[in-house]
C-alpha cells in the first residue's frame, strides 16, 4: 500500500511539474457569416508540433505548450482558413482569437459541410472529452460507416451493450429493460408495449437521427427510474441550404428467399397499416372476415425515403431552418430449428417440436422539424414524428404438444400466427433562452401517443386421432383456448416538461464562468388504458359428435358456420360477452433538481447535483383471475456527482457516483394473463420499487481529433433485484417478484478508435479501426422465503445465487474501415464490424431445473458505399455473414431449448441527391 502511495505521489508531482514548464494558449473562434456567434468544431492546428484541437460549443478551445514561438493554422470544412503566429510563455495564460469566413466558397458548400460535421465521429469524440459527465455516443456518421439502419442496432456497437435475440430488449451492462429508460431530444417517450417500460428501438430508423447519447451513469437532468442507462436520441437538425435526396433500396434473407413458399396470415396489408376489428356478434352468427389459412407472399425486402431541407436568413441575426423526412422500409425473414418447453428436472420436455417461422416487419417514417433562431440568445425548436411499425409472424410447431396428454408420440400441430402493429406520434416544442451573461433559460415540452394493436392473434391446435396414425389429425379438446382468436390494443398517452435556469457565476483570469448552479422541474403525466378480447372456439368433448379430419391447407373448412350449426364448436369468452379484460393506470411524477457546478482550476470540475421525486402510480384491472386496484406512492431522493480531472489536454479522469430507484410496470403489477406460444405471464400486485446504487471511474485519453483510447471500471449494487421466474404451480406460469435482498455487478469496459494511417493529399486515402470490450461479474441472491413472505405466490429456486437475466461476462465489438476518394467528387467506403458476446442467462431456473441460457453468438458483417458521381451514391450491406447456429439451452439437465439459424442478410442501395 505504501509503494502504491509512493507512485501516485510521484505520478502528481511529476504532472505539476510539468504543468509548470508549460504555457496555455486559448481563445474562441467565431463565424462571420453568423454575426460573429461562436464556430464549434473549427480545428486549432500547431504547425511546429502538430498537435492540433477542436473547439468545443461555445468556439472555445485550449492548449498546453512548451515555451517558444508557434504557428498556428485556424480552419473549418467549408470556410477559408488563416493563420497567425504566437509566442508561449512558461506559466502564462496567451489569448489568441479568430474569425472565419466563407471567403470564395458559396453559402451552400459553408453550411452543408458544417451541418454534416455536427454528426461526424469528432464532433461526438469532442463532445465526449469537454464534458464533465462521464459521455457516450455514436452520432449519424459512424451508424453509416458501419450499416446501422435502427437505433437498437447503434446502440449495440457502444460499449457494454447487447441486445436480446428475439425481442427488443437492450441491456446496459447486464441490466434489461426495466433498468434502462428512453428520450428523445431530452424528453421522454412512451412503451410500445404493455410488458415493456421502454419503446422497442427498433422502431427508430436512423434517417432521422443526429446522434445517440448513451448515459451510463445517472446525472440531475435524467429520471431516476434508471440504473442501466438512459439512451436519448437527438433528432435531426438540419441548418443548410436546400437538399433534396431520394433513396430506394431491394435486398433479402437467404432463409426466406430459399423457400418453396413463404407464408403469411390473411388479414394484414403489405404496408403495415392494417386494422382488423372483432365482428359484432361472433356468438350468434360465424361473422369473420379474415381466413385462417395462411397465405403465400414474395419474401423481397425493400426501401425507400425522400428527404429534403432548407434554411432562410432573416436581417443579420434571424435563421429559420426545417427538414422533412419520409420512409418505408419492409424486412422478411425465415426460421427453422428445435424448440423444447417445459424441461423437468430429469431433463424430459413436456413439449417437444420442430418449427418454422415465418417474419414480415415493415417501418414507416414521417418526421419534420423547424428551427427557428430569432438572435444569437433566442431559439425556438419544434419536432413532429409519426411511426408506424408492424410485425408480422406465422409459427408452425410439429411434434410433442403435452408428454402426458396431447400428441405424446409426436405429429401434433400448432399454429400461431400475429399481427402486431404500433404507431407513435411523437410532438417537442423545445426553447434556448440566453436571459443574461450569466442566465440561460432552457425548456421543453412533449404531447406523445402510442397506439399498439393485435387485431386478430391467431391460434390453432391439431393432434393426431390416435398414436398409431400421428399423420392424420384432428382439432385438439384439450383446453378452450388451444384454439382462439385475441384482439388487444393498449393506448398511452403523456405529456411531459422540461425547465432549467442556468446561473453562471465567479469568471477566471480569461474571463469564463467558473461556477454553475442549476435548478428546475421536470414533470411526466402519463394514462394507459389496455384492453383485450380472446374469443375461444370450444370443441363440444361430446362422444356422441364424431370431430372430421383437419386439412392443414384449408382450416377454414372447419371454422365456418357450418361447423357451428352441426355443434363440432362454439365461440365463448372469459365473459360470455365482448367486455374485454382491461388496465387502466395513471403514472404522475413531479421532479424538483439542483446542481452546483465549479472549476475549482484548470483541470479540476466537479458537479454536485440532487434530485427529488414524487412518484404516484395507481392502477386498476379487471381480468379472467380478478379485479381491484393498487396505488403505488412515493418520495425519492437521488443524489449524484461527476468529477473530472483533466490530467493533460489529451487526457482525462473522470468519477460519477448515484443513487437511483427502478419501478415495476403497469402490466407486472396487474394480474392480467398473456398467452404466448409455450408461456403464459400473469402480473403481481405485491410488487415493488428497488434501489439502485451506482459507481463509475473512468480514464481517457484522445490521441487526436477522431481517435480515443478508455478504461472504465463501474460497480451497481441493488437492493430488492425484480425478476421474471416459473411459478410453482400445475402450469408452471411465469409471473413478476423481487427474488432475493441484493443484485451486484462489477466490470470493466475498455475502448480505442484508431486512425491506422491517413494521406491528406487531393485524393483522400485513410484506414481506421475499432474496437470495444466489457467484461463484467454479476451475481444475485435468491430467497424462495422472502417471495413467499411478501406474496401469495410459491417460488422454488433451483438455486440460493446466480446471474442477472440478459447479461454476459464478456461483450465485443470491432470494426476497420477504408476509405478512398478519386477525382469528380468520387469516393468508396468499406467496413468490417464483429460483434460478440458471451454466454447469458434468459431465464432462472426453479423447481430443480437449471438456468435457461443463450449461448454465445458472433456476428461479422460487411458494408460497402460508394459516390459514384456528385447525384448519385451506392451501397451493399451484408449482415450476419457467419450465419452461426443460435442456441438456448437449459443447464444442469444440458437440454437444448432452441435452435435455430438466421440466415444471412444482404441489401442493395441507390441514393440520388438532386
Amino acid at each position: 500500500m505504501n509503494k502504491l502511495k509512493l507512485l501516485i505521489s510521484i505520478f502528481f508531482c511529476a504532472s505539476i511539474a510539468m504543468a509548470q514548464t508549460k504555457g496555455t494558449l486559448t481563445g474562441v473562434i467565431t463565424d462571420k457569416e453568423a454575426n460573429n456567434a461562436p464556430l464549434p468544431f473549427a480545428n486549432v492546428f500547431v504547425k511546429e508540433t502538430k498537435n492540433s484541437v477542436a473547439t468545443n460549443e461555445t468556439g472555445k478551445y485550449s492548449l498546453e505548450l512548451l515555451p517558444g514561438k508557434y504557428t498556428i493554422q485556424f480552419s473549418s470544412v467549408g470556410y477559408e482558413g488563416f493563420e497567425k503566429s504566437v509566442e508561449i510563455k512558461a506559466g502564462a495564460v496567451t489569448t489568441l482569437n479568430g474569425s472565419l469566413g466563407s471567403g470564395n466558397y458559396t453559402l451552400k458548400d459553408v453550411v452543408v459541410k458544417s451541418t454534416a460535421n455536427r454528426e461526424k465521429e469528432t464532433a461526438i469524440l469532442l463532445d465526449q472529452k469537454n464534458a464533465v459527465e462521464i459521455k457516450q455516443s455514436i452520432g449519424a456518421q459512424e451508424m453509416s460507416r458501419k450499416g446501422v439502419s435502427d437505433v437498437a442496432t447503434a446502440v449495440t456497437k457502444t460499449t457494454g451493450i447487447t441486445k436480446q435475440e428475439g425481442s427488443g430488449n437492450i441491456f446496459v451492462r447486464g441490466l434489461g429493460d426495466r433498468y434502462n429508460s428512453t428520450t428523445m431530444n431530452g424528453l421522454p417517450l412512451p412503451s410500445n408495449n404493455p410488458s415493456k417500460k421502454n419503446i422497442n428501438l427498433d422502431i427508430f430508423s436512423t434517417d432521422i437521427v443526429e446522434s445517440i447519447g448513451i448515459d451510463k451513469t445517472f446525472n440531475y437532468k435524467n429520471y431516476g427510474d434508471f440504473s442501466g442507462a438512459n439512451i436519448d436520441i437527438v433528432s435531426k437538425n438540419y441548418k443548410g441550404n436546400g437538399m433534396l435526396e431520394f433513396g430506394i433500396g431491394i435486398g433479402g434473407n437467404t432463409n426466406a428467399i430459399n423457400q418453396d413458399k413463404f407464408y403469411l396470415q390473411d388479414g394484414p396489408s403489405f404496408t403495415g397499416f392494417s386494422n382488423n376489428s372483432i365482428p359484432a356478434d361472433p356468438f350468434s352468427s360465424y361473422s369473420f372476415n379474415t381466413s385462417w389459412n395462411k397465405e403465400s407472399k414474395t419474401p423481397i425486402n425493400n426501401s425507400l425515403f425522400l428527404r429534403g431541407g432548407d434554411s432562410f436568413s432573416f436581417g443579420s441575426k434571424s435563421k429559420l431552418s426545417y427538414f422533412i423526412t419520409g420512409s418505408f422500409d419492409n424486412e422478411y425473414n425465415f426460421r427453422e430449428g428445435i424448440s423444447n418447453g417445459g424441461v423437468n428436472a430429469q431433463g424430459i420436455p413436456r413439449r417437444s417440436f420442430t418449427f418454422d417461422s415465418y417474419n414480415y416487419n415493415t417501418n414507416t417514417t414521417l418526421m419534420g422539424n423547424v428551427n427557428y433562431k430569432i438572435n444569437s440568445n433566442h431559439t425556438l425548436k419544434l419536432n413532429t414524428m409519426l411511426i408506424n411499425s408492424s410485425s408480422q409472424k406465422h409459427d408452425e410447431y410439429t411434434g410433442v404438444i403435452d408428454i402426458f396428454d396431447a400428441a405424446t408420440e409426436g405429429g401434433g400441430f400448432v399454429r400461431r400466427s400475429n399481427f402486431d402493429r404500433t404507431t407513435l406520434n411523437v410532438n417537442q416544442l423545445l426553447g434556448l433562452h440566453k436571459l443574461s451573461d450569466k442566465i440561460d433559460f432552457n425548456w421543453g415540452l412533449s404531447y406523445n401517443k402510442v397506439a399498439n394493436i393485435v387485431p386478430d392473434r391467431m391460434f390453432n391446435t391439431f393432434i393426431p386421432i390416435d398414436n398409431n396414425n400421428i399423420s392424420v389429425l384432428q382439432i385438439s379438446d384439450n383446453n378452450s383456448s388451444e384454439n382462439h382468436r385475441y384482439y388487444q390494443e393498449l393506448n398511452d398517452d403523456e405529456l411531459a416538461a422540461n425547465f432549467a435556469v442556468d446561473y453562471k457565476f465567479k469568471k477566471d483570469a480569461e474571463g469564463e464562468y467558473k461556477g454553475k448552479v442549476t435548478l428546475g422541474y421536470n414533470g411526466r403525466f402519463k394514462t394507459v388504458g389496455f384492453e383485450a378480447v380472446q374469443l375461444n372456439f370450444n370443441v363440444n368433448q361430446d362422444p356422441s359428435i364424431t370431430q372430421p379430419i383437419i386439412d392443414l391447407n384449408n382450416i377454414d373448412g372447419y371454422f365456418n358456420q357450418n361447423s357451428i350449426d352441426a355443434t363440432y364448436f362454439d365461440i365463448r369468452s372469459f365473459n360470455g360477452g365482448l367486455t374485454p379484460q382491461t388496465y387502466d393506470g395513471q403514472q404522475y411524477i413531479h421532479a424538483a433538481l439542483g446542481a452546483i457546478e465549479y472549476k475549482f482550476s484548470p483541470k479540476f470540475t466537479m458537479i454536485l447535483g440532487t434530485r427529488v421525486e414524487s412518484i404516484y402510480q395507481y392502477i386498476e384491472w379487471f381480468t379472467n383471475i380478478s379485479s381491484g386496484e393498487n396505488t403505488l406512492d412515493n418520495i425519492e431522493v437521488m443524489p449524484s456527482t461527476s468529477i473530472k480531472y483533466a490530467l493533460n489536454e489529451k487526457q482525462n479522469l473522470k468519477f460519477a457516483a448515484s443513487k437511483t430507484y427502478t419501478l415495476p410496470q403497469f402490466k407486472e403489477r396487474a394480474p392480467f394473463q398473456f398467452e404466448d406460444a409455450t408461456e403464459i405471464f400473469f402480473g403481481n400486485p405485491k410488487l415493488y420499487a428497488s434501489t439502485d446504487y451506482n459507481t463509475d471511474i473512468k480514464w481517457e485519453y484522445f490521441p487526436d481529433k477522431n481517435e480515443v483510447v478508455s478504461v472504465t471500471a463501474f460497480g451497481k449494487y441493488i437492493q430488492n433485484p425484480i425478476n421474471e421466474v416459473t411459478i410453482a404451480s400445475a402450469t408452471n406460469d411465469i409471473s413478476y417478484v423481487n427474488t432475493g435482498e441484493k443484485a451486484i455487478v462489477i466490470g470493466g469496459e475498455f475502448e480505442i478508435k484508431k486512425m491506422i494511417f491517413e494521406n491528406d493529399s487531393e485524393n483522400k486515402e485513410s484506414l481506421s479501426a475499432g474496437f470495444n470490450a466489457s467484461y463484467m461479474y454479476n451475481n444475485q441472491d435468491f430467497s424462495s422465503q422472502k417471495v413467499n413472505d411478501e406474496t401469495d405466490l410459491n417460488v422454488f429456486f433451483t438455486d440460493e445465487e446466480g446471474s442477472l437475466t440478459g447479461a454476459s461476462d464478456l461483450l465485443l465489438n470491432g470494426d476497420l474501415s477504408y476509405f478512398k476518394s478519386f477525382s469528380n467528387n468520387r469516393d468508396v467506403l468499406a467496413t468490417v464490424t464483429y460483434n460478440y458476446f458471451s454466454d447469458r442467462v434468459y431465464a432462472i431456473g426453479s423447481n430443480a431445473r437449471g438456468n435457461i441460457v443463450d449461448k454465445a453468438v458472433g456476428t461479422l458483417d460487411f458494408i460497402l458505399k460508394s459516390k459514384v458521381s456528385n447525384n448519385i451514391a451506392l451501397g451493399l450491406t451484408v449482415k450476419n455473414i457467419l450465419d452461426p447456429k443460435v442456441e438456448r439451452v437449459q443447464e444442469t439437465q444440458n437440454v437444448i431449448v432452441e435452435s435455430y439459424k438466421k440466415g444471412i442478410n444482404f441489401k442493395f442501395s441507390l441514393t440520388y441527391n438532386f
